[in-house]
């Protein structure tokens, strides 16, 4: 995202999560099932878990789905074995694009993966051409008028790693990935809450699109994260 229009495309993605929040449920249960069945149904020793849990909290999904999706990855309840699997591409101009995929049929997934990089002017690359420019982080976003001072110095205090405010006065803290709870938590209690924030891969630096390009772009960002399998979609694009 360009300085000057980040404010602009975090709201834009605020309100895209937002339409997508129907079909969110059935991610989470995946996500969280996975997480249960590799670090155990406690979140207080399985950070993934707990993060899983709650975006579903966050996505109002009742408490009765969360259980059985940990029942099922703890091997209490039957259920579908998922693989986890990375696919890492291209989009227009070389823009870098992470796909993070949960999936019990492999040769379905690479096949429509693959498919939607091409129909839409991208393509698949092999394992670790582009996971190198993005760090695994929490983000979050703060509106144009919040003090950065303050901010500052409760979300360092809470451990945060990093605050970078932008050209447009809002605000970016960037936390560890599995503490992004509760240094979340933190600035909440302090009077801080974000516009949007989310555990996520964070690019290095943007590769900024526009115009028609940055149509295009947005169209096969749309078609892979509509794929089934496919659980979260990151790219360094900064769409104008």
């Amino acid at each position: 995202m360009a300085g000057h229009s980040k404010w602009a495309n975090i709201q834009h993605r605020k309100g895209r999560q937002d339409e997508k929040r129907g079909k969110i449920w059935t991610k989470l249960i995946r996500e969280i099932t996975v997480a249960a069945k590799m670090g155990g149904g406690d979140i207080a020793t399985n950070p993934r878990l707990r993060l899983a849990i709650d975006k579903a909290k966050d996505s109002n999904m009742p408490n009765d789905n969360v259980q059985r999706a940990i029942q099922r990855g703890t091997g209490s309840l039957e259920g579908v074995n998922y693989e986890e699997i990375r696919y890492e591409g291209y989009g227009l101009n070389g823009a870098a694009v992470i796909v993070d995929a949960l999936t019990d049929n492999r040769t379905r997934t690479v096949a429509e993966v693959r498919h939607a990089f091409t129909k839409h002017g991208g393509n698949l690359g092999t394992d670790g051409s582009v996971a190198f420019l993005f760090k695994h982080c929490g983000r979050m976003f703060f509106a144009p008028g919040t003090s950065e001072d303050a901010l500052m110095e409760a979300a360092l205090e809470a451990g945060a790693d990093d605050v970078i405010p932008q050209e447009d006065g809002s605000i970016e803290v960037v936390t560890p990935a599995y503490e992004f709870t509760s240094i979340k938590e933190a600035l909440i209690a302090k009077g801080f809450t974000p516009e949007l924030g989310e555990v996520t891969m964070r690019p290095d630096a943007d590769t900024e699109l526009s115009g028609d390009d940055a149509i295009k772009m947005q169209k096969l960002l749309d078609a892979l994260e509509a794929l089934d399998d496919v659980q979260e979609v990151f790219t360094n694009a900064s769409m104008e």
